[in-house]
């Protein structure tokens, strides 16, 4: 039996729903006729009649863009700082003298480009109960769930994709399909009965519509979906590139200047996956056989210890409202001088089976109710997460512009919502993709993206994965614009784009804008992985240049095994030096354990990144170098890990595999690509771990030997002539 790896990794609920679908279908290629079996095992391709969706002209210069400055500078009286700044402090004074100082002296006007030079119960047989085995379908649930996947989950993915498309063209109606897909998942397990109905019904006509009309083989759709754990399977139908504007990229420095010391700075929130539950009750099951518990409906508790706490659980649980409320009244006042928020989406809970537009939609506005009352006249810059959509994950392009299936439900009312922080300028780019940019300061500007355009979980991309929304060039017409007008640009979005969950073509495209405008770009931030965490982006020429920096912040839900938390930077701010590097952060927690044997949450500070890591600055060489020493220095990695999460008592120890993993993680703001990025890691890491071994071996037996062996007698062999070939065999092992 394949062993199941130890490490943590990025927990999210949305897998169910992949999960779900390739075991479930992947049983369904078992127990249909025997005869269409064979087809499971071949390439072939099914003859789909499909025509390529009608792409709508959206011409990216020729949308209104945020040129007004739209943060107010507030004068904290807690804040000290040095005379960093001259003039009468105008807006518009000290923007003038960002132009006066900049060094590569541009055009002040818009360049506009084209792309001119390219053109009831069940009875199953023998055979079927050895191929469940064989396909070890509790192996795929957990690759799934962790974003941990092999030739198990891709042999599922395979089988079942290829039997989905014999039984569509065999004739079997929708209705029939998700029928048989909720028979199944309840006759064989794989979840309650309620959440097998929910889920066919949530997505299986999505996926159904998908697959009729994509023109893909099981090889191609895994891969897509799956990605480098399922092969890297050339797809000429998922292969584009972003076109960059003709605009030579600006020398590079041999690295970013320090910040300057008591300098003015923005202090900044950044708040992520809430997963606000509303029917969390205190007292219910915490130990349910659902992918979401401590509710009502999840029945009482077997034992006291399986009872939900009042203030949240280890287990999979989301927030209660009331620990919602007990967060922001605490930031609202410990951090009153906060200048602006960053939030980074996923506000409703994990039950995913169960969830509607109205339902979602209602979340939404409570939540930012919550945010309105709580921080009165502080600008808030929202991001959308993935669980916002119903059914989850499920963001069509605004090619799929029909009424039932088409995402205007939800993007015409983020920006009704968002509207209460955000300019006018933006309402066209969120209500076609909920992604906007916005001038913050004189020379500082934020643009938000939405990730679920590179999720690999939204089915819709396969019918067409390139640029959706025209988003990434919609970016680089962005990032050009602020580099010709010397601003500097953070980037908020939900996915991380080196995250397994984001598309490999995508994050490719992506890797190269962020090396394209490495001196626009000073920081991003996203969410989603629930961890305290971060990724690296280097210039994918010379991997030695580390170019950005992605700061990842935890998640304020305790799922699952976490504790709540939140984080605040520490921007450079108006300054005529000023670099918009993030100059510090904090990560603060709950410890939801004694919260609840207390009845009262106690927040504080865990750590300070500078002086947790000692480090000299938060430029991205700064942060390769903590990468270096956490492969080299244990003692360093293990508070790295107690930070990533959470201080949490219930994380599990991390080993050889579970160290590389994470500091690979880091290492890659390119997804699936990981062998690009690691190897070096990986080897270092495998060394130390062998040498460890030897040592620990080597211990044992001198120890083991000195317990039993007396002083020997003149002439007799001596202890240590006795143990050197054996010292020479255990070198000869680890090499």
């Amino acid at each position: 039996m394949t062993q199941q790896p130890p490490w943590p990794s990025p927990r999210g609920n949305c897998r169910l729903i992949a999960l779900m679908i390739l075991a479930l279908l992947a049983v369904l290629s078992m127990v249909t006729e025997v005869a269409a079996l064979p087809f499971l095992f071949t390439r072939f391709r099914p003859q789909i009649n499909w025509t390529q969706p009608r792409m709508e002209r959206w011409v990216i210069e020729e949308q209104p863009r945020s040129i007004e400055p739209h943060l107010d500078l507030v004068n904290h009286p807690n804040r000290t700082h040095s005379a960093a700044t001259s003039g009468d402090g105008s807006d518009a004074e000290f923007l003038q003298r960002l132009v006066s100082i900049r060094h590569n002296q541009t055009s002040k006007s818009r360049m506009l480009w084209y792309d001119v030079g390219s053109g009831d119960g069940l009875v199953y047989p023998p055979f079927v109960d050895k191929a469940l085995k064989l396909l070890n379908l509790k192996q795929v649930a957990f690759e799934i769930e962790n974003s941990v996947m092999s030739k198990v989950t891709c042999t599922a993915c395979r089988a079942g994709s290829g039997m989905l498309q014999h039984q569509i063209q065999s004739g079997k109606t929708d209705a029939e399909l998700i029928r048989m897909i909720s028979d199944y998942c309840t006759n064989l397990n794989i979840q309650s009965a309620r959440v097998c109905q929910g889920v066919a019904q949530l997505f299986g006509s999505e996926l159904i519509y998908v697959i009729k009309r994509v023109n893909l083989s099981p090889d191609e759709l895994c891969s897509f979906i799956i990605g480098d754990g399922c092969g890297d399977v050339y797809n000429p139908y998922h292969e584009w590139e972003v076109i960059f504007p003709p605009v030579p990229k600006p020398p590079r420095l041999a690295d970013l200047p320090i910040p300057l010391e008591a300098a003015p700075f923005f202090k900044v929130l950044h708040i992520s996956d809430t997963h606000y539950d509303p029917h969390y009750a205190e007292g219910s099951n915490a130990d349910c056989n659902e992918p979401l518990c401590c509710r009502l409906s999840s029945g009482r508790p077997a034992t006291p210890n399986a009872a939900a706490g009042k203030w949240g659980d280890y287990r999979k649980c989301d927030t209660p409202k009331r620990t919602v409320d007990h967060m922001l009244e605490h930031i609202a006042e410990t951090h009153k001088d906060i200048d602006y928020i960053l939030w980074t989406g996923d506000l409703p809970p994990h039950d995913v089976w169960n969830q509607t537009k109205e339902e979602n939609l209602a979340i939404i506005k409570e939540t930012v109710k919550q945010m309105v009352e709580k921080f009165p006249g502080i600008p808030i810059f929202p991001a959308l997460g993935n669980h916002e959509s119903a059914p989850v994950n499920s963001f069509p392009p605004p090619y799929v512009n029909q009424v039932d299936i088409s995402i205007s439900w939800l993007y015409d009312e983020l920006d009704v919502q968002w509207r209460r922080w955000l300019p006018q300028s933006v309402t066209h780019t969120v209500r076609r993709g909920a992604f906007y940019s916005v001038l913050v300061r004189p020379g500082f500007r934020i643009i938000s993206l939405n990730m679920n355009y590179c999720n690999n979980k939204n089915w819709w991309l396969l019918l067409n994965s390139t640029d959706p929304a025209t988003e990434l060039q919609w970016f680089i017409y962005e990032l050009q614009s602020a580099e010709f007008s010397n601003e500097k640009v953070h980037v908020i979005g939900h996915i991380p784009p080196g995250h397994s969950d984001c598309l490999k073509v995508w994050s490719r495209n992506f890797y190269k804008i962020i090396s394209r405008y490495e001196s626009t770009i000073t920081a991003q931030f996203y969410g989603h992985t629930h961890y305290d965490e971060f990724e690296m982006f280097y210039d994918p020429h010379d991997l030695n240049h580390p170019n950005s920096i992605a700061y990842i912040g935890p998640s304020v839900s305790p799922y699952y095994d976490l504790n709540p938390g939140y984080r605040v930077y520490y921007v450079d701010g108006d300054h005529d030096s000023t670099t918009r590097l993030v100059i510090d952060h904090e990560s603060w927690i709950m410890n939801l354990k004694e919260a609840n044997l207390y009845g009262y949450p106690i927040w504080y500070k865990l750590y300070t990144a500078r002086a947790a890591y000692n480090m000299k600055a938060l430029r991205p060489s700064d942060w390769n170098n903590l990468l270096n020493e956490l492969t080299n220095n244990q003692e360093l990695f293990e508070l790295y890990y107690k930070y990533y999460w959470k201080n949490s008592p219930a994380r599990p120890t991390c080993d050889a595999e579970c160290k590389k993993r994470l500091i690979c993680d880091c290492k890659s703001g390119r997804s699936h690509d990981r062998k690009h990025f690691c190897a070096d890691v990986e080897s270092k890491i495998d060394e130390e771990s062998s040498k460890s071994w030897k040592s620990w071996f080597y211990r044992g037996l001198t120890n083991s030997a000195e317990d039993r062996t007396e002083i020997p007698a003149s002439g007799e062999q001596t202890t240590t002539e006795f143990w050197a070939p054996i010292d020479l065999v255990v070198v000869n092992i680890g090499g």
